[in-house]
């Protein structure tokens, strides 16, 4: 075998502007893949980890009967709020759990009534972590004690032609369904890119929630949030067992549309990667098929001296492998310098940011990230495809005669 290779290495090599056409076409079209897989993953990891800080964290726990009414973000007080935060926070890779109530509503002034979303938070824990806070664009965040005072979103703002310092009046509906009225000041707006969100979400202390609903001292929700995304399909079941009385939830069962517009991506991703494995093995397929023809009178020669024909499928099969080998290996090279530099420096996302809710959550500056496993599992098609596409050649060549070889001009 090792006979085999060191011929087929060379004949690889007689061609060396031919060789090297390959190897640049095989590694420009699986570096791209390798990229786009790490653009992806980048972009993935974004998006989901700042869904995540929007909602709060990772992992959300409700009193029983929310999941199916949760459309209609009913408030159901949670029994024991401040167990489930100690139950919470033993558990390895959990970095904050918080307290929060939700519930539906309406903003008014005289511009007129827009439908909301009002959210009561603990400032104190989720100004540490959530998004909301990074991303204030006037006046302050909220303070534990802070009474009579809301923070809305720019896009809200607008609508209202409202802004710092102005008071507006928040409707709510309370635990028992009543609605429930106060005029609060305006501490401060924020920014996020997500003009939905903006204009439908609006954030309270805890503190003035529990008093405005009549829930003292309650709280309808627990955020838990962990040190990484990807772990709440491992951590919920455990907290599930823990707490059997209440309602754990990963953050995607209340957000399946970022989920499934990933999932989409991927996807896509996997057909236009099929298809450029197959234009690579078409090259391969050609670049050998002209080898067996410009070389005819040599497996002539070869058939003449004895070489048996299976022999000579093996030799010209291996030049396949080894050319899949040059460019799955040159495809890596050039796929991780393309990740390295994204990595480092990301690319300019700002224009793409506000062409969907999804894409607003990557942010001004898209970065790649390296994804190993795919990134083997593309070179491994790419060698797989390559060593397909040198069987026919090599079949072809084994069955010249050599008699018809050797009169070839």
């Amino acid at each position: 075998m090792k006979l085999y290779l060191t011929l087929a290495w060379r004949n690889v090599w007689r061609n060396r502007r031919r060789t090297l056409i390959v190897m640049l076409a095989m590694g420009l079209g699986l570096g791209l893949l390798i990229f786009y897989d790490g653009f992806i993953e980048g972009a993935g990891q974004a998006i989901f980890g700042n869904a995540v800080r929007l909602q709060g964290g990772n992992i959300q726990i409700h009193a029983p009967g929310y999941r199916k009414k949760y459309q209609r973000m009913p408030l159901l007080p949670m029994a024991n709020a401040d167990e489930v935060i100690q139950t919470a926070l033993a558990q390895p890779g959990v970095i904050s759990a918080s307290r929060r109530i939700n519930t539906g509503g309406m903003a008014s002034n005289r511009e007129g009534q827009f439908s909301i979303s009002i959210t009561g938070i603990e400032p104190d824990v989720e100004g540490s972590y959530g998004l909301i806070a990074e991303n204030i664009s006037a006046g302050r965040f909220l303070r534990y004690d802070d009474l009579d005072y809301v923070l809305i979103g720019e896009g809200l703002a607008e609508e209202m032609n409202v802004w710092v310092g102005d008071r507006i009046i928040i409707t709510g509906r309370g635990a028992h369904e009543q609605m429930r009225r106060r005029t609060m000041t305006i501490v401060g707006v924020y920014s996020i890119g997500l003009t939905v969100i903006e204009k439908q979400t609006v954030y309270i202390s805890l503190k003035e929630a529990q008093g405005l609903f009549h829930l003292r001292d309650q709280s309808t929700e627990v955020i838990v949030a962990l040190g990484k995304v990807g772990m709440e399909d491992a951590l919920a079941p455990i907290l599930q067992a823990a707490l059997p009385e209440y309602e754990v939830d990963s953050w995607v069962v209340y957000n399946p549309e970022i989920k499934q517009t990933m999932d989409l991506d991927k996807a896509f991703m996997e057909i236009f990667g099929i298809i450029m494995l197959f234009i690579a093995g078409i090259g391969i397929l050609n670049i050998l098929l002209m080898s067996v023809f410009e070389r005819t009178r040599e497996i002539g020669l070869l058939g003449a001296l004895g070489v048996r024909p299976r022999q000579i499928m093996l030799l010209f099969f291996s030049e396949g492998v080894i050319l899949g080998m040059l460019g799955a290996i040159a495809g890596m090279i050039v796929g991780l310098l393309m990740i390295a530099y994204f990595a480092t420096y990301g690319m300019d996302y700002s224009q793409f940011a506000e062409m969907t809710e999804v894409t607003a959550l990557i942010g001004q500056r898209a970065y790649a990230t390296l994804a190993p496993s795919m990134m083997i599992r593309r070179a491994i098609m790419v060698f797989i495809m390559a060593v397909l596409a040198a069987w026919y050649p090599a079949r072809v060549a084994s069955r010249r005669e050599p008699a018809e070889a050797l009169h070839h001009v």
